[in-house]
């Protein structure tokens, strides 16, 4: 099995009761359970990690990056736009990386700050975008080891 660390950003624990128009009600445990079910038919071991605080996400990070995580997939949410230390800790660890966002963050006029340290990028699919962001970073790693 393949060591897949999937963090979510500031707001993410609240979902299905924050704005439910952009983000739908499905909870954070309901998300969970279809992003684990996904993860096994891809033999996938994937730790899921929420957090509100930058800090415990950029340490959550290198932990991972310590601890020989293959590969990252985030929605950093609310870092998205102020995670300048998120981008910084993305750039220096080096980790294979797919950023998710439920919603097109392009529409609602938000830039990433960290997408720029992404191999690539899921966005406006609701909860498939995190289907899709395992798929993703199982492409990158199959590019990565044939390279």
């Amino acid at each position: 099995m393949t060591d897949i660390l999937l963090l979510q950003g500031a707001n993410m624990n609240w979902l299905g009761k924050r704005e439910p128009e952009l983000y739908g009600t499905t909870s954070a445990a309901e998300l969970d359970k279809i992003v684990r079910a996904h993860a096994e038919t891809l033999d996938l071991s994937l730790e899921i990690f929420y957090t509100n605080t930058e800090g415990t996400a950029i340490d959550r990070i290198y932990k991972a990056a310590q601890d020989g995580i293959a590969g990252l997939v985030m929605n950093p949410a609310g870092f998205t736009y102020g995670g300048f230390a998120l981008r910084d800790c993305l750039r220096a660890v080096r980790l294979p990386y797919v950023e998710v966002h439920m919603t097109n963050i392009e529409r609602r006029s938000t830039r990433s700050l960290t997408v720029a340290e992404a191999d690539g990028v899921i966005i406006g699919l609701g909860i498939d975008s995190y289907r899709l962001g395992l798929d993703a970073i199982v492409a990158v790693l199959r590019q990565q080891s044939t390279s």
